[in-house]
């Protein structure tokens, strides 16, 4: 890093982090995109799509273009990614919670491409697939809570002199409990992809030792039992008088639940077409970054004497001096 780059105010640093988040959700679903197409062995070789060349040649089907323009794509969200961690040191109030924080994007989409390549190498195995997916949403996770804390007002890492948060006790442990429904019902939906017709290849194995209904219908279970942990969170927040942000956080969430198990539920009945579960992976990354999100608004700190204010609504400020 040189003197001669720019310094870069709060807010822009934030839309940063915004898209680095983003960027993360894309890649998921052009992921999803590679296994519901057949691609995940479009290219039999990692880093090079096949033994000696890096770009597919004389090819006889697009299987092993959408592997590798989704390997391209990976290299864009790691520009990004680079981006948060540069922009952290050039940030107007450099600090040290931000910065730790998007070298954990580095480390965990170095993680991805190694894991990657071990998907390739172990021809699509269910296992390294759903490893590869919760790698993923942990990455999410940690964008998440970057662009969350990009918007504090700067003072000890960002975090200020607190006297409680946001919410009250029995609430903070109803989103704790919503937050592990969430991960729940994900890991179970990744079983149900390793049981069911997309798992990447053609010929890739399936857990062929588990029930694609069994498994479809612990996932359907868990996401009844998340979505009636949202509904008595939605109630407490109400008798608590959270507030109209915290409130909205959880309308939010509570909508994405609903219109994702609602989805769940047609691309079952109608046989899994490939875009519906497309659209059912990319509602698996809005209901976690949802939850995740309104967990990290019940648990902020309050300034003494400080009004409810949601973070992610005030804008960032640079403090006088810096």
């Amino acid at each position: 890093m040189t003197d001669r780059a720019p310094a870069l105010s709060p807010t822009t640093y934030r839309r940063i982090t915004a898209v680095a988040l983003w960027s993360l959700v894309v890649i998921v679903v052009t992921g999803a995109g590679v296994r519901l197409t057949g691609s995940g062995l479009g290219c039999s070789s990692w880093p090079g799509c096949e033994p000696g060349q890096f770009v597919p040649h004389g090819a006889s089907s697009w299987n092993p273009w959408i592997e590798f323009v989704n390997r391209l794509i990976t290299g864009a969200v790691s520009v990004a990614v680079a981006l948060a961690v540069l922009g952290s040191l050039r940030r107007v109030g450099r600090r040290r919670d931000l910065t730790l924080l998007s070298w954990g994007l580095v480390g965990g989409v170095l993680a991805q491409i190694v894991l990657g390549a071990v998907v390739v190498r172990l021809h699509v195995h269910p296992i390294a697939v759903q490893g590869h997916f919760l790698v993923s949403a942990v990455l999410v996770a940690n964008a998440v809570v970057l662009h969350h804390r990009a918007a504090r007002p700067d003072g000890t890492d960002g975090r200020p002199a607190h006297t409680h948060p946001l919410a009250g006790p029995a609430v903070l442990r109803m989103g704790r409990a919503a937050v592990a429904m969430a991960a729940a019902v994900m890991l179970a939906g990744t079983i149900v992809t390793g049981s069911g017709p997309h798992a990447g290849d053609e010929t890739a194995e399936r857990l062929e030792w588990l029930s694609v209904r069994a498994v479809a219908m612990v996932h359907s279970g868990l996401t009844w039992i998340f979505l009636l942990v949202l509904v008595v969170l939605v109630v407490r927040m109400r008798r608590e008088l959270v507030g109209p942000t915290g409130m909205e956080r959880a309308s939010a969430l509570l909508t994405v639940v609903v219109l994702q198990g609602g989805l769940g539920y047609v691309q079952y009945a109608t046989g899994v077409p490939e875009l519906l579960v497309g659209l059912h992976v990319l509602g698996s990354m809005l209901v976690w970054a949802a939850v995740l999100r309104l967990h990290l608004t019940l648990t902020e700190p309050l300034p003494a004497g400080a009004d409810v204010v949601d973070p992610l609504d005030a804008p960032a400020t640079v403090p006088a001096g810096g």
